[in-house]
């Protein structure tokens, strides 16, 4: 299956003060957001399965059937990566229905286009290379959208989520499955942690060391669950429900236009 590059514009770092925009100390801008997911693309998912012990899986089923896809649905993967969410989306909706998979990273596209011939799933996957910020869809034209760990690296999250909003169609449903930001002091040590003596020195034996070490930081500035909830409602979604799963460690924001 081909990528369909569309080469839009990414948007530049807005250096604010706003909750809904941040900046990464590693990683300033959308370009160094590209090369960083360019670099990890060939051992992302050995990664995620080595260092979740296989539970993502799990946690991207969660995701994919709080987003309500059905049978004969369009449906949007939102910064898709290498395919995970899209392939269980592209089961949920059958050979009648169809999956688009939008990413920035021309790399982690070509790797889901390449697993997809080996995978047991519907030929009704399209892929996307896109500006999650500027989406090149119509208005209402989706049933049903996923995002898994994307929401997170976008510079301006609240221009995501209206973007989100905007392709939705009424009554759809977003499910956005990311890292929890929790208060519980006792939980961020575990994810802190997790990330310093688990994740980083396993990064380390693929010499990807650097690039990991961005999640602290990310995860620091991300949104809590009640955050996220107020900011889907803002930007117009009828409702909006955060739920921690992973023992607290992950969360899912579910929110319906």
């Amino acid at each position: 299956m081909a990528v369909l590059s569309y080469h839009l514009l990414h948007p530049t770092l807005c250096l604010s003060t706003n909750k809904h925009t941040h900046s990464s100390s590693l990683f300033r801008g959308a370009n160094e957001r590209r090369e960083l997911f360019s670099r990890v693309s060939l051992v992302y998912d050995n990664l995620n399965d080595l260092l979740s012990l296989g539970q993502h899986r799990i946690w991207k089923r969660m995701a994919v059937s709080w987003s309500g896809a059905k049978r004969g649905d369009s449906v949007l993967d939102l910064c898709c990566g290498s395919g995970d969410l899209a392939f269980l989306l592209s089961q949920k909706v059958g050979s009648d229905g169809q999956v688009t998979g939008l990413d920035f990273s021309s790399d982690q596209l070509s790797i889901a286009s390449s697993r997809q011939r080996s995978r047991a799933c519907y030929e009704n996957i399209v892929w996307i290379e896109g500006d999650a910020l500027n989406l090149p869809f119509p208005n209402a034209c989706f049933d049903a959208i996923t995002v898994g760990y994307g929401l997170r690296n976008l510079l301006d999250r609240q221009k995501a989520m209206k973007e989100i909003l905007r392709v939705l169609k009424p009554g759809s449903k977003v499910s956005v499955l990311d890292f929890n930001k929790i208060t519980e002091s006792y939980i961020t040590f575990i994810q802190e942690w997790m990330i310093d003596n688990v994740v980083i020195p396993v990064a380390s034996s693929y010499n990807l060391a650097k690039e990991y070490e961005y999640l602290k930081s990310s995860i620091r500035e991300f949104l809590t669950g009640r955050e996220l909830e107020e900011l889907a409602l803002e930007v117009g979604f009828s409702s909006a429900k955060h739920y921690e799963i992973g023992a607290g460690l992950m969360g899912n924001l579910v929110a319906t236009r």
